[in-house]
C-alpha cells in the first residue's frame, strides 16, 4: 500500500479502537508530509468524531476569567498588538476591557495569497458541481457527511448566497487554515484563553469573499448561540479592507450580556438596532479598522459589530471568520470539528 493508504488505514484502526483524538494527530502529522486529498478528507471526518471523547474538563472555575487591575480607564479604543505580543492573557485581557483585539500581521502575506486562491478554487469547484470529480478538487470542495438535522443546521446554501464556503466543505484549505493557526502560535493562545482544548464550530467557520452587495446589520454572536458559553473568534483578513473594500464596524466596549434584538429600529429580528447602538456610541463612538492582508480581530460572542461597507467600495473582501468553543459549554446546535 502506498503512504496515504498507510495513514488513513492506521487512523481508521484508531478510530476503531477508541482513538480519534490520536488519530487527528496522526493524520495531519502525514499530510504535513506529503499532502494528499484524501487525507484531508478524511481528516475533517476525524475532527468530527472524535469530540465525544474529548474530556470535559476545564483550567477555569468561573467564565469570565476573572482580570486583576484591568485597563477600563480612558478612551473606548481596539487595543492593537503584533504577533510576537499575542498571548492569551493579553487576548483577555483586551477583550474584557475593550470588547476585541486587533493583531497586526498574524498571517504573512505569502499565506494570505495561498489563502486567496484557494478561496477561488473551491468557490470554483462548488460552482461546477459533479460534473468536476478530479482527485485535486476533492479536497478543494467535498461536503463533510453529516446526519440530515446537523447537515441542515450548516445553511449551506445562505453561506453561499453570501460569497462563503464552510471551511468543514473545503478540507484542503481547512487544513491550511488549522496548520496556519498552529504555525504562527494561535493554537496555544486559544487553548489557554478557553482553558480548555478548542473546537471549531463547522456552522461558524467561513472562507468567504465577500460581495460589495453583502447585507450588514449590527450583531452579537452570543444571540445565536446561547447563554453560558465560552467563546473565542479568530477574524482574519485576507485582503486590505476597511477603505475600498467592506471591513468591520465594532463598538469598543466590553458588553456583559447579549442585548435586545429586533427593536430600537432593527430591520432584521436578530439585530441590534441603530437606537441601541448610537446610545452605546455616545459614549464609546463607533471603530472602523483599515485592515491589511493577513491582520486579524479577536473577539467573543459578546462584541457588537457588522460588516462595514458603502457605496464608495469598490472591492470584494476576503476573510476568515473561526468560532472556536470550550467542549464543557460548547453551544448546542453547532456542529464541532476538534482542533
Amino acid at each position: 500500500m502506498d503512504d496515504m493508504t498507510n495513514a488513513i488505514s492506521y487512523a481508521d484502526r484508531l478510530v476503531a479502537g477508541g482513538h480519534s483524538i490520536d488519530a487527528i494527530e496522526a493524520l495531519r502529522v502525514a499530510n504535513r508530509e506529503a499532502p494528499d486529498p484524501a487525507i484531508e478528507r478524511r481528516l475533517a471526518e476525524v475532527r468530527y468524531a472524535a469530540f465525544d471523547q474529548l474530556d470535559r474538563c476545564s483550567l477555569f472555575e468561573r467564565w469570565p476569567v476573572p482580570v486583576i487591575d484591568l485597563d477600563t480607564d480612558g478612551r473606548a479604543h481596539v487595543p492593537e498588538i503584533t504577533r510576537p505580543d499575542l498571548d492569551a492573557d493579553v487576548v483577555r485581557r483586551g477583550i474584557l476591557a475593550h470588547g476585541s483585539v486587533l493583531v497586526r500581521g498574524l498571517v504573512d502575506r505569502d499565506r494570505v495569497a495561498e489563502f486567496v486562491a484557494g478561496i477561488d478554487k473551491a468557490l470554483a469547484a462548488r460552482a461546477e458541481g459533479p460534473s468536476r470529480m478530479g482527485h485535486e478538487d476533492q479536497s478543494w470542495f467535498a461536503t463533510l457527511s453529516l446526519p440530515a438535522q446537523q447537515a441542515a443546521s450548516l445553511g449551506r446554501h445562505w453561506v453561499a448566497g453570501s460569497g462563503g464556503v464552510l471551511a468543514a466543505d473545503s478540507p484542503r484549505l481547512l487544513f491550511q487554515m488549522l496548520e496556519t493557526y498552529e504555525d504562527v502560535g494561535l493554537r496555544h493562545v486559544v487553548t489557554h484563553y478557553l482553558g480548555e482544548r478548542p473546537v471549531l464550530s463547522a456552522n461558524k467557520c467561513t472562507m468567504r469573499k465577500a460581495p460589495l452587495t453583502a447585507s450588514t446589520a449590527w450583531h452579537q454572536d452570543g444571540a445565536f448561540l446561547g447563554s453560558g458559553i465560552r467563546a473565542l473568534n479568530v477574524w482574519v483578513a485576507l485582503s486590505d479592507c476597511g477603505v475600498d473594500a467592506p471591513g468591520l464596524d465594532l463598538i469598543p466596549r466590553r458588553l456583559d450580556d447579549v442585548l435586545e434584538a429586533g427593536t430600537g429600529g432593527a430591520i432584521f429580528d436578530w439585530a441590534v438596532g441603530p437606537q441601541i447602538v448610537d446610545r452605546l456610541a455616545a459614549a464609546a463612538p463607533v471603530v472602523c479598522p483599515v485592515f491589511q492582508a493577513g491582520d486579524a480581530m479577536l473577539f467573543d460572542d459578546l462584541c457588537l459589530h457588522r460588516t462595514a461597507i458603502d457605496s464608495t467600495m469598490t472591492r470584494p473582501r476576503y476573510a476568515i471568520e473561526s468560532w472556536f468553543f470550550a467542549p464543557t459549554s460548547y453551544p448546542a446546535g453547532q456542529v464541532p470539528l476538534v482542533w
